[in-house]
């Protein structure tokens, strides 16, 4: 039997949560509150794999353009689910962190953030992020400010900006680049997620809706990944 590549970081995009409540004619926030428990699951699934770091899309800069029912909705379950999840992180050995333009979040939002940060971070088991109120591009452009600021107080030198320096001013600096990453759902683009990140890795696309989506599809993608060949430039990994 062929041996199993496990992927050392995924990221997911949780797509289908309207249309997974739709379809039992119910509204959206029910969709979303069930995805919430399959994020739950799928988060001990990817440890008990052997995935060290999980990042997932629970809300992006776009999202505020949804309807303001809906958004409310969103931003009440996820206020919830910061709270819930202090405890069930702490108790899987979890380490929690929170990536994107967090600092346009109300004060609450912030409070639950930095204490579910805290809470968790001497925890040594999955490294999960949770993208909120995050976009690609916001981050690219919120790193450019950051690095411009510190050349214009002199901190660094323009000739020393790379790759390397730029992406330790990201979101993700500490945390490894994806190797997969998994949209449910059906839809097949990245929609502004980890734009900067995500420049070699592979992609995997199911019609699965988010609140469907269970250990056996995670390990379908997993395999999916493990046939592939990892290429960067000319050298297979």
């Amino acid at each position: 039997m062929d041996t199993i590549k496990i992927p050392k970081h995924i990221a997911i995009m949780m797509d289908g949560n309207g249309r997974w409540a739709k379809k039992r004619f119910m509204p959206r926030t029910f969709g979303h509150r069930q995805g919430s428990k399959t994020l739950e699951n799928i988060c001990k699934d990817t440890y008990d794999l052997g995935v060290e770091y999980l990042t997932v899309y629970a809300f992006s800069t776009e999202n505020w353009s949804r309807p303001k029912d809906e958004v409310e909705g969103l931003m009440n379950l996820l206020k919830e689910y910061l709270n819930k999840i202090v405890k069930m992180s702490i108790n899987n050995n979890m380490q929690v962190k929170i990536i994107g333009n967090v600092k346009k979040l109300d004060n609450e939002f912030q409070s639950l953030i930095n204490n579910l940060e805290k809470a968790t971070a001497n925890c040594t088991g999955l490294k999960f992020q949770l993208a909120l109120n995050y976009g690609g591009k916001d981050e690219i452009i919120r790193t450019t400010k950051k690095i411009a600021l510190e050349c214009l107080n002199n901190k660094i030198d323009v000739s020393i900006i790379n790759e390397d320096l730029f992406a330790s001013h990201l979101d993700t600096t500490d945390i490894p680049e994806p190797d997969l990453f998994i949209r449910t759902g059906g839809e097949k683009r990245l929609s502004n997620f980890l734009l900067w990140e995500m420049a070699y890795t592979e992609l995997y696309f199911t019609d699965v809706l988010w609140p469907d989506f269970k250990k056996d599809d995670l390990g379908k993608a997993i395999y999916d990944f493990s046939k592939r060949d990892r290429r960067y430039g000319n050298v297979i990994e």
